[in-house]
């Protein structure tokens, strides 16, 4: 396979959206990279993409490092970007980690922790941005609001008391069988974003949300599957 080539488009369409009752920023981007294609090519031809262990991470899926050149390009191409809505430095140190990611996992065998919404973590100065290598009858990413709780942003003042109650419900059961796609009675919807191949949406990663996934995959290839390319962003402000 030949090196694999990223540039920034000229002209992408970029949307902004505001979710809950802390207006939280969303940024959508479509057309902001070339070799989309060839990202997608990478993973069913190069890629190892292994299972996540529950223990580490709960992603319900495969996963493998995304190529470096394709990491460089994102980070660089974004920033003016992430600045601008979400008031990160331009020129800021940061810390990246950046996967390929195929939703696999079957909702029958997937635990209450990875069907419901979640957050990556409490603090405020980390980013998820997810690039999506599919269509979107795949599915995208909602948005949601805990009802107990009342939060949609769960930040570390808040955070012990929002998993304390979270995980007494769990345990009270049961819990809905499939992914979470709709409202509920343990958290509402307040936002969606539709995949869309070469879209990119990035948020906080305090903010609730949850892939709006099959119950079953529809494909293990990549080609054909729900891939996309996972990166936290973890930035200084000073």
């Amino acid at each position: 396979m030949s090196e694999l080539v990223f540039a920034p488009r000229q002209d992408p369409h970029v949307e902004r959206l505001e979710v809950g009752a802390a207006r939280t920023p969303i940024l959508i981007l479509d057309g902001l990279l070339s070799g989309g294609q060839a990202l997608v090519d990478h993973a069913a031809e190069t890629a190892v993409l292994a299972p996540v262990k529950p223990a580490a991470n709960f992603y319900p899926g495969v996963r493998a490092p995304a190529p470096v050149a394709y990491v460089q390009a994102l980070v660089r191409t974004l920033r003016p970007y992430l600045a601008e809505t979400f008031g990160v430095p331009p020129g800021g140190r940061a810390g990246v980690s950046c996967a390929l990611s195929m939703a696999t996992l079957p909702a029958g065998q997937a635990s209450p922790a990875q069907r419901l919404p979640h957050i990556d973590t409490p603090e405020p100065n980390q980013l998820a941005i997810l690039h999506y290598l599919c269509g979107p009858d795949h599915g995208g990413t909602a948005f949601y609001r805990h009802r107990e709780t009342g939060l949609d942003v769960v930040d570390p003042e808040r955070s012990q008391a929002f998993f304390t109650t979270l995980r007494r419900q769990i345990d009270a059961g049961p819990i809905p069988p499939g992914y979470i796609r709709d409202s509920g009675a343990l958290f509402e919807r307040i936002g969606a974003v539709e995949a869309a191949f070469d879209r990119i949406v990035v948020y906080p990663s305090r903010l609730l949300h949850a892939g709006i996934l099959p119950d079953a995959p529809v494909s293990l290839d990549p080609r054909w599957g729900r891939l996309t390319v996972n990166t936290f962003y973890r930035y200084e402000t000073a």
